[in-house]
């Protein structure tokens, strides 16, 4: 159905439930001589009759009613659907759904999930992981996680972590027999275990006193998700890299040893992004004021 003809319609129910098109044109914020031309036009596309006037009431004729009578369920539908889309906007509820790495699920979601979901029970989360940046509008997205440096610059950015760092790790068995690396380029003589990422393996960058190396790690495993590269390490499989807030427990306990930790200064953190603030949904303003973090200068 075309819009100006739903528009009619509409219109055509509201004069006969008010039985005047004086009381109708106002509650429907329009003229009364613009309401009796719609009137006219919609009788005459439909080759009927539907309001008897007189000059002191207006009533539906037998068509009219019998319109009116199929009418009736439709519109009501309509009235509730779109009540609910702007209740919607202004209350957190319905389902978002959300692009994020695995790390980023854990480091950035899963420890506000609990307070969120008991602060809004009326919104579901539909969370995504996979690898790289992805396309939020031809995804179906209404936001994703992502590091700060992998975001276009087309999207609105809110920062959800602080600034984090890179460990580079091994575990103390895959050491015993091998020299400790004291400089990024020793690493080429050690097995790496390397992370896919967007366009390829993910090259290791280390920085020191302004000295910038670039490493392409070589070693037996290629794997998409640093919480396996963490395993893998674990295992004896090689040296990993991975978040140093996944791993700081294992370093703790000696289970992973961490090496070159003066070549790894800090990296910008992850950030929730989205395509457009217009008519922003209740639910996506209430999930970014849940993540975001206080006091940093968002794009």
């Amino acid at each position: 159905m075309m819009t100006n003809e739903l528009n009619e319609l509409a219109m055509f129910a509201k004069v006969a439930a008010e039985r005047s098109f004086t009381r109708a044109a106002a509650k429907l914020g329009v003229s009364q001589s613009a309401l009796s031309h719609t009137i006219r036009r919609l009788e005459q596309r439909l080759g009927l009759q539907l309001l008897a006037r007189t000059t002191k009431s207006v009533a539906p004729t037998a068509a009219g009613a019998a319109l009116l009578r199929d009418l009736a369920p439709a519109l009501e539908q309509i009235d509730l659907a779109v009540n609910r889309a702007r209740s919607d906007r202004h209350e957190p509820a319905g389902r978002l759904r959300i692009f994020m790495s695995r790390s980023a699920a854990a480091m950035v979601l899963l420890p506000r999930l609990a307070a969120f979901a008991e602060a809004y029970p009326k919104v579901v989360l539909d969370v995504v992981t996979g690898t790289g940046p992805a396309d939020l509008v031809a995804g179906e997205f209404d936001a994703g996680i992502q590091l700060g440096e992998y975001i276009q610059r087309d999207m609105i950015a809110v920062r959800v972590t602080p600034e984090l760092r890179l460990a580079v790790v091994g575990s103390p068995a895959y050491f015993a027999s091998r020299s400790v690396p004291q400089t990024p380029k020793d690493l080429h003589d050690h097995r790496c275990i390397t992370l896919r990422h967007t366009g390829g393996p993910y090259r290791w960058e280390f920085e020191k006193e302004g000295k910038s190396v670039t490493i392409a790690p070589d070693g037996p495993l290629i794997i998409d998700e640093t919480h396996l590269a963490i395993q893998a390490a674990l295992s004896g499989v090689g040296i990993g890299v991975a978040y140093e807030e996944q791993v700081a427990e294992h370093i703790a306990k000696g289970r992973l040893l961490r090496v070159l930790e003066d070549w790894t200064p800090p990296i910008p953190g992850f950030s929730m992004y989205y395509p457009s603030r217009r008519h922003q949904p209740a639910a996506l303003a209430a999930l970014i004021n849940a993540l975001r973090v206080p006091h940093r200068n968002d794009r």
